[in-house]
C-alpha cells in the first residue's frame, strides 16, 4: 500500500478546519488547555496539508524528478555490471598465468 498524498490531501484540511472550529467551542474559562490542545492540532494538521498540496503541475515536476533519477540509476548500474564483467575477465586472465609459448627463449 502506497501513501497517497492526493487522499490524504483533503483529509489533512478538514481535520485542520474541525480543530480550529473546536477550539471556538472549548475556549470557554475552564479549558484553556483543551483549546489549546486543538490550536496545536489545527496547526499542525494545517502544516501536514500544506506539505501535501499539489503543485502548479499536479505532482508533475515531481514525478519527472522521480522518472529522471531512476533513469540514471539504471544507467549506473548497466555502467557497473559492465565494470564487473570486465574485472572478472581480466582476473580469468591473470588466473591462467602466462603462456609458456609466449615468454621467449629460455636461458
Amino acid at each position: 500500500m502506497t501513501f497517497k498524498p492526493a487522499v490524504w490531501y483533503p483529509i489533512a484540511v478538514a481535520l485542520s478546519v474541525f480543530n480550529f472550529i473546536a477550539i471556538g467551542f472549548t475556549a470557554g474559562p475552564g479549558q484553556p488547555l483543551h483549546a489549546g490542545i486543538h490550536a496545536a492540532l489545527g496547526l499542525g494538521f494545517g502544516f501536514w496539508a500544506q506539505r501535501l498540496r499539489p503543485g502548479p503541475g499536479g505532482g508533475s515536476e515531481i514525478q519527472a524528478r522521480l522518472e529522471t533519477l531512476e533513469l540514471e540509476v539504471s544507467r549506473l548500474r548497466q555502467e557497473v555490471s559492465e565494470a564487473q564483467e570486465r574485472l572478472d575477465f581480466a582476473e580469468r586472465l591473470l588466473a591462467q598465468g602466462r603462456d609458456p609459448r609466449h615468454l621467449g627463449p629460455q636461458r
